[in-house]
C-alpha cells in the first residue's frame, strides 16, 4: 500500500450479523477512537458498534474523508451488494479502504467510479510498488517486535498497548502496521503476508528505517514460528527488523495451532529461545523482555495464577495489555534502553 489513508473514518458494517466478522471496525474504534465519525448500516438489524448511523453523503458532510470496509466476510471478497455503497461512497467525494483477499481495483465498477470520481481506492492488504531486497545492515534507532506462540495471540494489541503507553509519556516512538487491521488503524504500514517472500525482510527494513537513538519502532508481529503455514512471514519480520527487543504474545489455556490440531503449542521457553536464536542473525544484542497473555477468557484470580505461573518458568515480566496495560513494559524499557543513549 502507498500513501496514507486519511481519516475521519466512515466504517461500513453492510449486512453484518455478527460482531466477530466486524472485527476490523471494532479493532479500529477501540484503537482509533478519534478516527471514527460514523457506521454506515444497510440494515436495521446489522451489527451496532456503537456509533452514529450515517450514510455517506452524511458522513462527508460531518467530515468524513474515508470509508473503511470494517467486516471480515469467509472468503475475503467483495460481496455484491456492498458494491453500490461503495461508488456512492466515491460519489460523495470520499476515499475507500479495505482489507480484503480480492482487491476493490480490480472490480470495473468500482474501479470507474474510482476514476471518475478523482477518489483513491487503498487495497491495505496488496503492498504497491517493488519492495527491495533486505540487506542486513543494522540501522540506528530502537526496535521491538511482538512474536506469539500462534496466530491472534494479542500480537497487534500487544503493539498497540506498548506504543500508547509510550506515546503517553510523551517518548518518542511510531507504531509500524504489518497487517491490514493495524494499517487502518495507524493509516499506514506494509501488510507483509502480501508481500513475495524474497522482498518480505526487505519490506520489514523499509517499515523501520534510520531513526535518532531515542525512537522506538513498535513493530506489529505476524504468524509463528511454530505454524506450520505462517512461519515464513514470523521469520522475514525478526530478520528485517532487526529488534532490540521481543516481547512474547500467548494464549494461556490453548493446546494446539489454531486449526491445526496435530500441532501442539510450543512451550513458553522453547518459543522465547526460537525466537532469539532467529532474531540474532540481523541483531546479536535482542533480548526478550516480557510475556503478554490475553487473559480474556480468565476471570480475575485466574489471571493472577497465569501471570504467576508464567513469570515463574520464564522469570521474565508477565503481563496483558488490554486487562493491565503496559505501564511495567515500559518502565523496563526505559531502564533497559535509558533516551539518553
Amino acid at each position: 500500500m502507498s500513501g496514507q489513508i486519511s481519516g475521519a473514518y466512515l466504517l461500513f458494517l453492510g449486512n453484518c450479523r455478527s460482531k466477530l466478522d466486524a472485527k476490523t471496525a471494532n479493532g479500529i474504534l477501540q484503537w482509533r477512537p478519534d478516527r471514527c465519525i460514523a457506521q454506515f448500516r444497510l440494515s436495521e438489524d446489522t451489527v451496532d458498534i456503537g456509533l452514529p448511523d450515517m450514510n455517506p453523503a452524511e458522513a462527508v458532510a460531518s467530515g468524513g474523508r474515508t470509508m473503511v470496509i470494517g467486516i471480515a466476510p469467509i472468503g475475503g471478497a467483495i460481496q455484491p451488494e456492498w458494491v453500490q455503497p461503495i461508488i456512492a461512497a466515491l460519489e460523495a467525494g470520499m476515499d475507500v479502504a479495505a482489507g480484503m483477499h480480492s482487491k476493490l481495483s480490480d472490480h470495473p465498477d468500482i474501479a470507474a467510479a474510482a476514476r471518475a470520481s478523482g477518489r483513491k481506492l487503498f487495497d491495505v492488504r496488496h503492498a504497491s510498488g517493488k519492495q527491495p531486497i533486505a540487506t542486513g545492515v543494522k540501522r540506528p534507532g530502537r526496535r521491538l517486535l511482538t512474536v506469539g506462540t500462534d496466530c491472534a495471540s494479542g500480537k497487534k494489541y500487544t503493539a498497540l498497548a506498548v506504543h500508547a503507553e509510550m506515546a503517553k509519556r510523551g517518548l518518542k516512538a511510531t507504531f509500524r502496521a504489518t497487517g491490514q487491521t493495524g494499517i487502518l488503524i495507524a493509516g499506514e504500514g506494509v501488510a507483509i503476508d502480501a508481500v513475495v517472500s524474497d522482498f518480505a525482510a526487505g519490506a520489514a527494513e523499509s517499515l523501520s528505517p534510520n531513526n535518532h537513538s531515542g525512537h522506538w519502532d513498535v513493530i506489529e508481529g505476524q504468524g509463528s514460528l511454530f505454524h506450520p503455514a505462517y512461519a515464513g512471514v514470523s521469520l522475514s519480520l525478526l530478520h528485517g527488523s532487526q529488534p532490540d527487543a521481543i516481547i512474547v504474545c500467548h494464549e494461556p489455556g490453548r493446546q494446539h495451532i489454531d486449526d491445526y490440531p496435530s500441532y501442539l503449542l510450543p512451550d513458553i521457553k522453547a518459543c522465547i529461545d526460537a525466537n532469539l536464536a532467529a532474531a540474532r542473525l540481523t541483531n546479536p544484542d535482542v533480548r526478550c523482555v516480557g510475556i503478554a497473555l490475553d487473559t480474556s477468557r480468565l476471570d480475575d484470580t485466574e489471571r493472577d495464577a497465569a501471570f504467576r505461573k508464567m513469570s515463574a518458568e520464564t522469570g521474565l515480566l508477565v503481563f496483558d495489555p488490554v486487562a493491565t496495560g503496559a505501564s511495567e513494559l515500559v518502565d523496563l524499557l526505559i531502564r533497559t534502553w535509558p533516551q539518553s543513549e
